[in-house]
């Protein structure tokens, strides 16, 4: 979900400063909720500001550059070897010690793909 405007974050803690104004009546004239209206004035008295938080991120990978690059060349030099045999392979080279699922993950977002070809011609009969 996206966050509220700067301009919008303005003019709700505007109207929460003038006298006789209730946080649920501005919440309604702005059709935002009243939690968002608390947590707004709570971080106006905190930080002085009411601008967003900046978007976070998630964990960092556990494969680094180095990493992805050698799992790269194992794939490269063996590319049907197991997820278990890519990561004895990885930990023999130096690597980190990852789990199956995590280099299950590496493996996706380098778009490697198991299967290279249609194992079998495509038959001569029209199904049907």
């Amino acid at each position: 979900m996206k966050a509220y405007s700067f301009d919008l974050r303005e003019r709700v803690a505007a109207a929460c400063a003038q006298p006789g104004r209730t946080v649920p009546l501005v919440a309604a004239q702005f059709s935002v909720s009243v939690s968002f209206v608390e947590k707004l004035l709570h971080r106006q008295r905190t930080t002085g500001s009411v601008a967003a938080l900046p978007p976070r991120s998630g964990p960092a990978p556990d494969l680094d550059a180095r990493a992805r690059a050698e799992l790269r060349a194992c794939l490269h030099q063996q590319p049907d070897a197991t997820l278990a045999e890519l990561c004895t392979w990885l930990a023999a080279l130096g690597g980190p010690a990852v789990s199956q699922s995590t280099l299950w993950r590496a493996v996706q977002a380098l778009d490697w793909r198991r299967k290279k070809r249609v194992s079998t011609p495509p038959s001569a009969t029209p199904s049907g």
